[in-house]
């Protein structure tokens, strides 16, 4: 069962990102109006602006937030060729039991790039505070912040060239000692004959540089947005893509050729599942917390949700969409109003079962209680489980 919650986010255009931090009740969004708003979760679930303000010059594309174990800090990347840090504010407070006057403010921008930075994204806390971004003139640039108390000062480590403009990026999450840090990247590029469209690229502690290691040849349509699998234990690393569909691929590293020349890890990709159920272009994609399933958005106003079952197999198990609803629910329960008959137990008093509730693809009846000779509840009412 799953439940929408519709709000009003007062942005004057289109909102291109939406970001949860940490702990899942603070979330940011961004828009082309130039605005980031910041909403906090109520003790009732309800969502409340707290913060906006006008962050850049052109279009927001991305947003994201830091681990809170460096406090309130979100980044954000736009149009307008930079790049920029934000941590908030807290004021004196008024009195005992009340929060003081919080507010965003600028601590870093970031203008390197020459033209537009197309994503942003904090690295894993166990790196630091690292930040890597991307932009369509084809280069990824990662900062850090030497003092983390220091939120002013970044500097620039780290310039990759791609050969291709950048769509967007994803730090793989993982926190075994043996896995080195690595970065994927996407291309937006839309012309097949530049071959592969993602880049994968590691940290080699030998050169102290970052170093492209393998390119996923098979995707050679525009990527529009990519992402790690939380991984917590597996030897193996899952990377989901969207482009014209939805691809998740398992990046294996080979252990016994030990490594590359270079001092790189050589992994063994493969496909681990495709799907075109989106029947369009594949905006967004994004994992839970555990890496167990996959949430997709496409331009069929849809988000679908994938999960791997005990053969290793990938199934699509909800489909939601935007009001909340389940694409073909209304058919459904108009089919099984028509046809379900509901038949009392012979001997037994029709009135001690619930009247039948319809949930989605179930109809539930519930027994309300037995006469004094009874010592059991009779048999229950029909039940039919209704299929696609």
């Amino acid at each position: 069962m799953f439940e929408a919650q519709e709000i009003n986010a007062e942005h004057k255009d289109l909102i291109h990102d939406v970001a949860y931090d940490f702990y899942g009740q603070r979330m940011a969004t961004c828009s082309s109006d130039q605005y980031v708003k910041v909403w906090d979760q109520d003790k009732f679930g309800k969502w409340q602006l707290t913060a906006s303000w006008k962050a850049h010059s052109g279009s927001v594309w991305k947003v994201t937030w830091a681990h809170p174990e460096f406090g309130q800090v979100l980044a954000t990347c736009s149009f307008d060729r930079t790049a920029a840090v934000w941590e908030e504010i807290v004021g004196e407070t008024p009195g005992p039991g009340e929060r003081g006057i919080r507010h965003w403010v600028r601590r870093t921008n970031l203008v390197d790039s020459r033209t537009s930075v197309t994503d942003v994204k904090f690295a894993p806390k166990t790196l630091g505070l690292l930040l890597a971004t991307c932009s369509a003139d084809g280069v990824i640039r990662i900062y850090e912040a030497p003092d983390v108390m220091n939120l002013s000062q970044w500097t620039l480590q780290h310039e990759v060239q791609c050969k291709l403009p950048c769509s967007c990026l994803t730090w793989n999450p993982s926190l075994s000692k043996m896995h080195p840090p690595m970065l994927a990247v996407g291309s937006d590029d839309s012309n097949p004959a530049n071959g592969g469209k993602v880049f994968i690229y590691e940290y080699s502690e030998n050169t102290r540089r970052w170093n492209k290691t393998e390119t996923i040849s098979t995707v050679t349509d525009a990527v529009h947005d990519i992402s790690f699998a939380p991984n917590l234990g597996r030897s193996f690393h899952l990377l989901a893509i969207a482009t014209k569909d939805v691809r998740i691929f398992s990046l294996t590293p080979v252990l016994d050729s030990a490594v590359l020349p270079s001092g790189l890890t050589r992994l063994e990709i493969q496909v681990a599942a495709q799907f075109d159920d989106h029947a369009c272009t594949v905006w967004r994609v994004c994992w839970n917390v555990t890496g167990t399933i996959l949430a997709s958005s496409g331009d069929d106003g849809c988000v679908r949700l994938w999960k791997m079952n005990y053969m290793n197999s990938w199934k699509c198990v909800a489909v939601l969409k935007g009001d909340g609803s389940q694409p073909g629910e209304m058919a459904r329960a108009a089919a099984v109003t028509g046809t379900a008959s509901v038949t009392a137990a012979p001997s037994i008093t029709a009135s001690r079962w619930q009247p039948p509730v319809i949930k989605g693809r179930f109809i539930k009846s519930t027994w309300m209680g037995a006469e004094p000779a009874l010592s059991v509840p009779p048999p229950p009412c029909v039940l039919k489980l209704y299929k696609k």
